[in-house]
């Protein structure tokens, strides 16, 4: 449907030289002179000084023989239109008008602030150079020269007024020279004000905006001459971008942040004083944008689309180009999901949301079909010009089934049991919570298979299975389904799996294309082909992207399967409801995160993946019990119907039947165990028992699955300790107490052991060194022990305040134990204590001070290593790094230094919890040598840094 949108040469003189000339064979030898030298070599000097300035003004004159004529710089050819279409070529979406909007004005009728803004932000010396920054102009050219591109900076004003509104677009080397050329030419005819007039009446501002004034009164409707600070920074931060920083567009934040910038700049030139900037900072600006009314079809989509042009060609050339653009939209399947959308606003509104973004896929070629990013493109109330497809929310359950993959990837099953129960997933002091999840009715089921959580959305067998993955194997999975939001690893728990961590809607829908490609996926698209005007291809990209596969096709047939079982869910959302479809197979999850803030559904039959978020601008709520079932899915499955009608009907690829051996992950819920068992006493057999006196037992209670399978290696040995994973004990407790409230009738093992471990074998212990008060003046702490037990003393560690710190594990017990620098100066408790080599131990505890200021930073490189050259394709660049004391660090900062000594952040990390740290490197300006400086800001307020030399090239 069509919506009508708001947009925005050197003289010689002669000398005469006396020659002096040896004769071959003369007896007499003339003396040498300095005087002489010295004369033929000035005279070589101003020879070479002559021919330089003879082939300047050769090359002046060479290149301005067919330049235009500078007093006729108005004369130009007009701007042409660009043309977006849908898939077919036939619909037109959006024409960028090559009749641009332009109004001439007088310098003194553009506000001073405009003018200091536009110079600031493009051009400081303006009013110092001669048209031209030497040192920009050659960087520019030797880095064209060395990249084959032609997008360098470093123009003057003057260089880009000749640039965007004299010379032609052709790319080619000479062009930078021609510029340059008429720049000086300019610079010489005309004055710096009637420059300046010329460039502010000829800069483009999005769209068919050309001028300050035209810019003025389209953006904040009054004339240019009552711009006030704020505006006027706004106005010249687009220049730099002016489709992807438009006021009317999803980088409005990246938009602002460039005109703060801007601000300060006039502040160090003085054209701005502090609290005239501070003024400005503080100034809603945005919100007095006023856009200009233009037609145009699926909105979100088309400034998608434009914003992907001016990245690849140029704001300049796309807007007046004349660009032919094929889009990979289907202006059917468009109006059908806003229809969908606007059909279900009521429901939407009831439940206390605003706002709604839709996204369709075919996930064969990764083209995009579909796109709507609000309700209502031009509804200010809800910010409807903001794609919310392109922002970050968080995705509820509706991530579950990306990590349930992940576990499949690893050797879980569909079968798999785990148990639905409340559990603890952390040990927390008395007094505090730890986290405890629920399920959404606050029910316990006991035990489920993995089929019936996933179709089910049951909240606790997803955290288990998130953490029987592992975080940080997850978060790289996630990375090769097109996921960009993870990259800060240590903002990630377990609540990751129910949607406590940001997405991007558009990756996170268009990840689900993986399920129906059976593993494979390609990136999503939304240009096929562009044209310039006249007729040539400047880019065809209608062939599909060559897929990547991620996971196996057996992986993404089972998680199909579930998600498409509607017998398996219907325990949780009933026979009847909204993710299913009348004629044909389909495969859905829904997502809602707490406090009701987003709803989500996103579904897929093999040939089409939809997805559908609900909520609020902002972190706004919805009301109670607005989850994805009821707000969201409403819509999916009316633009489903809409959109398959008619289609043949598509069938999933059913998976093979699984059978491991192991009752765990083949759907026993009541699997009995075995254990070891001494023959003598019936106790349970320890490390001591002699072999031969061991039987095996088989019991039958209630164990979660981490007493039977290794974490790791699921289809692997049983454990041999199951109790040595952390979360073995949280997970058994909670199995036991749900089992008694169900009393259930078990015949469990037994619980003693032998009778090793008894009082009388604990060892006697005496601390020789350090003593009770004793003053720590070095963080190598000095310490002797003497100890003796029946068994033999097998190691005595020290711990500080609790924290293990050191351990002597030989005869005699003394040596150096290190301080980490977390612990400050002052009093500590050290406890000291003797073990045997079955653990009886004994121990005792003492003040000490510490007196020695923190160590250095202790900090290896991983990636790079020393001196290691790395190379312009490799960047972005992966810095890998570890640090032996994190939790002694405030703050973490890693910057990447080149020769001059200037600076660039590469990340940081503040209260850094583990000791493995991944930070990327943006591609730097230059090449060089680079110095890699690791900074650790201490706890206790003193700096340490450690420096690694690169190279890049």
């Amino acid at each position: 449907m069509k919506h009508i949108i708001q947009q925005n040469v050197s003289r010689s003189s002669g000398r005469r030289f006396r020659h002096t000339y040896l004769h071959v064979g003369s007896r007499h030898r003339a003396p040498f002179s300095w005087r002489r030298l010295f004369s033929n070599l000035m005279l070589l000097l101003a020879a070479g000084i002559l021919a330089g300035s003879i082939f300047a003004l050769g090359a002046f004159v060479w290149f301005s023989r067919d330049l235009p004529d500078p007093n006729n710089i108005n004369q130009r050819a007009l701007a042409q239109t660009t043309k977006i279409y849908d898939r077919t070529g036939e619909v037109l979406l959006y024409e960028i008008h090559g009749d641009q909007k332009r109004t001439v004005v007088d310098l003194d009728q553009i506000s001073q602030f405009a003018k200091d803004a536009t110079i600031a932000s493009e051009d400081r010396d303006f009013y110092k150079h001669k048209g031209f920054s030497i040192t920009g102009f050659i960087r520019a050219f030797i880095t064209d020269i060395k990249t084959g591109g032609f997008a360098q900076g470093g123009s003057t004003i003057t260089q880009q007024f000749v640039k965007n509104s004299v010379l032609t677009k052709e790319k080619v080397l000479t062009r930078k020279i021609k510029e340059l050329v008429l720049s000086i030419q300019i610079e010489r005819k005309f004055s710096k004000d009637q420059i300046l007039k010329l460039y502010l009446n000829e800069i483009p501002y999005g769209s068919v905006v050309y001028g300050i004034e035209s810019a003025s009164q389209t953006y904040f409707g009054k004339p240019a001459k009552d711009l006030t600070l704020s505006e006027s920074a706004v106005l010249a931060a687009m220049i730099k971008s002016p489709t992807r920083l438009s006021p009317l567009g999803s980088h409005q934040d990246e938009l602002i942040a460039r005109a703060h910038y801007v601000i300060d700049t006039m502040v160090s030139l003085g054209t701005a004083t502090p609290e005239q900037a501070a003024a400005a900072k503080s100034d809603d600006v945005l919100s007095r944008i006023r856009p200009k009314m233009e037609e145009i079809t699926a909105p979100h989509f088309v400034f998608y689309v434009r914003e992907l042009l001016a990245e690849r060609f140029g704001d300049q050339t796309v807007d007046r180009g004349g660009f032919k653009v094929i889009t990979s939209l289907d202006a059917d399947m468009q109006k059908k999901a806003e229809a969908a959308v606007a059909d279900n606003l009521k429901t939407i509104h009831d439940y206390g949301a605003t706002t709604a973004a839709m996204m369709a896929v075919d996930p064969k070629t990764g083209e995009i079909r579909a796109m709507v990013g609000s309700p209502d493109y031009f509804d200010e109330s809800i910010n409807g010009q903001y794609n919310s497809l392109l922002g970050l929310r968080q995705p509820g359950s509706s991530i579950k089934p990306m990590v349930y993959a992940a576990g499949f990837e690893k050797g879980y099953t569909p079968d798999t049991v785990l148990y639905d129960v409340s559990t603890p997933f952390e040990r927390k002091p008395a007094g505090q919570t730890p986290y405890q999840p629920s399920d959404y009715d606050g029910a316990e089921r006991g035990p489920v298979t993995v089929r019936e959580a996933l179709a089910g959305s049951l909240n606790i067998p997803a955290v288990k299975m998130l953490y029987l993955v592992g975080i940080d194997k997850f978060l790289e999975f996630a990375k090769t389904l097109g996921y960009s939001t993870f990259d800060d690893r240590s903002r990630f728990g377990l609540s990751l799996v129910l949607g406590g961590a940001d997405v991007r809607p558009f990756e996170h829908i268009s990840a689900f294309s993986v399920f129906p490609r059976e593993g494979m996926i390609r990136p999503a698209k939304a240009i096929l082909r562009v044209e310039d005007n006249d007729g040539k291809v400047l880019l065809d990209d209608s062939a599909p992207a060559p897929e990547k596969r991620v996971m196996s096709a057996e992986t993404a047939r089972q998680i199909s399967s579930i998600l498409s079982d509607n017998a398996a869910r219907s325990f949780i959302f009933g026979e009847t409801n909204y993710l299913t479809l009348p004629d044909r197979p389909v495969a859905a999850k829904t997502g809602t995160t707490n406090n009701w803030r987003d709803a989500w559904t996103i579904g897929y039959t093999p040939s089409l993946v939809a997805g559908v978020w609900v909520g609020n601008p902002g972190s706004a709520t919805m009301k109670s019990r607005a989850d994805g079932s009821k707000v969201a899915a409403p819509i999916w499955n009316e633009f489903m119907r809409a959109a398959l009608a008619g289609t043949p009907v598509e069938q999933f690829t059913p998976p093979q039947p699984i059978v491991t051996g192991k009752p765990v992950l083949d759907g026993q819920k009541n699997a009995s165990f075995s254990v070891k068992i001494d023959k003598v006493s019936g106790k349970l057999a320890t490390a001591l028992t002699p072999p031969d006196m061991i039987e095996e037992r088989t019991f039958s209670a209630p164990h979660d699955i981490l007493f039977f399978v290794n974490k790791d290696d699921p289809r692997g040995p049983a454990p041999s300790d199951p109790s040595s994973d952390p979360q073995y004990d949280l997970w058994e407790t909670a199995v036991a107490d749900w089992a008694s409230k169900q009393d259930i009738k078990t015949s469990p093992p037994p619980t003693d052991v032998d009778d090793v471990h008894l009082p009388e074998n604990a060892p006697a212990m005496n601390v020789l060194r350090p003593s009770q008060g004793e003053a720590i003046a070095s963080r190598q702490m000095y310490a002797s022990v003497s100890a003796q037990s029946k068994r033999g003393v097998r190691r005595v560690d020290f711990l500080l305040d609790n924290e293990a710190i050191g351990s002597f594990e030989s005869y005699p017990f003394e040596g150096t134990v290190f301080i980490p620098n977390r612990f400050s100066k002052g009093f500590h408790v050290l406890t000291v204590r003797a073990s045997d080599d079955a653990d009886n131990s004994t121990a005792t505890t003492l003040t000490v001070n510490l007196t020695a200021d923190a160590g250095p930073l202790s900090a290896q490189w991983i990636r790079p290593y020393g001196l290691e050259t790395i190379y312009a394709e490799q960047f972005p660049y992966s810095v890998t790094f570890r640090v032996d004391d994190p939790k002694s660090i405030s703050v973490l900062k890693l910057t990447a230094i080149d020769t001059s000594g200037g600076g660039q952040t590469v990340g940081q990390i503040n209260d850094p919890l583990l000791p493995n740290f991944t930070m990327s490197w943006p591609k730097p300006a230059f090449t060089g040598r680079y110095t890699l400086r690791l900074e650790a800001t201490l706890k206790s307020g003193d700096v340490r840094s450690q420096d690694q030399i690169v190279y890049v090239q």
